[in-house]
C-alpha cells in the first residue's frame, strides 16, 4: 500500500504549517506528500521551501479547490489517495489505524473516520445530522456531506471509475463526489476520531457562499441522470432534490425573487412527473 497525500491550499501559509506538522508526526507517514498551491499570494511558498523541503509542491494559477485536488490526484504516484484540507489536522495514529483497517478488509476501496470539531478554537459536539456511518451509505449522503475530505482514503481505481472532483462546482464538490462513490462502493467507517476539523474562519467555502444547497441540487441532478445507478438510489436522490428545491422555491417567493422561484418550480415540475 503506497499512500499519496494531497493538500490543496490557497493563501493559508500559517494554517498549512499546522497541517503539515500533523502529517510529519504520523506514526505511519504517507509515502508521498503533495501540496497544490492554488495561486497563493501570501507566504505559502516561503513556508514550504524553508520548513518542508521533503514536500512535493505543485504551483498553479488559482482555479479553486476541486481543480487543486484533481491536479494532485493526477500527479500522485500512490495507489491510495488521502486528502487533508489545509485548515485541518490529523491525529498521530490516523494513517496507521486506517491502514490496519483496510488490510483487514482487502476488498474495501474507500475509508473514512470520525472527527473532532473545533469552532473558533473551542471543541464542539457535532449535530446529529452530521453523524457518520459506514457500509452502503448513499442515502445518508443525500442530505449533506457525510464524509470529511480530511479523513478519507480512496483507492486510485475509484477515480478511474467515477471520475474526479467536479471543477464547475464552486462549493459542495466533495458532496458531489461522495454521491458518485457511495452509489457504487461501500465505505469503511472508523468510529475513532482521527482528525481535527476546524471551522469558523472567514475563508471557508461555507462562509463564502450562501445557500449551499444550490450546489447540492446540481449534484443531485447529475447523479439522477446517471444510467448506472440503481432505481432505489435514483428515487431517493429525486426525493431529496424535490425537498431541497421546494425550500428554495418557497424562499425565493417570499423574497420576490421571481426568476429564482421559476427556476426551482421548473425543477419541481420536471422531477415530480
Amino acid at each position: 500500500m503506497k499512500i499519496s497525500l494531497i493538500i490543496p491550499s490557497y493563501n493559508r501559509g500559517t494554517l498549512l504549517r499546522r497541517a503539515l506538522v500533523s502529517v510529519l508526526e504520523q506514526s505511519r507517514p504517507p509515502d508521498e506528500i503533495i501540496v497544490v498551491d492554488d495561486g497563493s499570494t501570501d507566504n505559502t511558498a516561503q513556508v514550504l521551501k524553508q520548513e518542508f523541503p521533503q514536500v512535493k509542491v505543485i504551483v498553479q494559477i488559482n482555479q479553486g479547490i476541486s481543480a487543486a485536488r484533481n491536479t494532485g490526484i493526477r500527479q500522485a504516484k500512490g495507489n491510495w489517495i488521502a486528502f487533508l484540507d489545509s485548515d485541518d489536522t490529523w491525529l498521530a495514529e490516523k494513517l496507521a489505524i486506517q491502514v490496519r483497517a483496510l488490510q483487514q478488509s482487502p476488498d474495501t476501496k474507500v475509508c473514512h473516520t470520525e472527527e473532532i470539531w473545533i469552532r473558533n478554537g473551542t471543541r464542539v459536539n457535532a449535530m446529529n445530522k452530521h453523524k457518520k456511518t459506514g457500509g452502503w451509505i448513499f442515502k445518508q449522503c443525500l442530505p449533506l456531506c457525510a464524509m470529511s475530505p480530511s479523513s478519507i482514503m480512496i483507492h486510485c481505481s475509484v477515480f478511474d471509475d467515477v471520475g474526479l472532483f467536479d471543477e464547475s462546482l464552486p462549493a459542495c464538490e466533495d458532496y458531489d463526489l461522495w454521491l458518485r462513490i457511495s452509489a457504487k462502493y461501500p465505505v469503511l467507517f472508523i468510529e475513532q476520531p482521527l482528525i481535527n476539523k476546524y471551522g469558523g474562519h472567514e475563508d471557508q467555502l461555507s462562509q463564502k457562499y450562501w445557500g449551499m444547497d444550490r450546489f447540492r441540487i446540481q449534484a443531485l441532478e447529475k447523479i439522477i441522470a446517471q444510467s448506472d445507478i440503481s432505481e432505489e438510489n435514483k428515487q431517493n436522490a429525486t426525493q431529496m432534490l424535490l425537498k431541497k428545491a421546494r425550500i428554495f422555491r418557497n424562499g425565493a417567493l417570499k423574497r420576490d425573487k421571481t426568476e429564482s422561484a421559476q427556476h426551482y418550480q421548473q425543477l419541481l415540475d420536471k422531477y415530480q412527473s
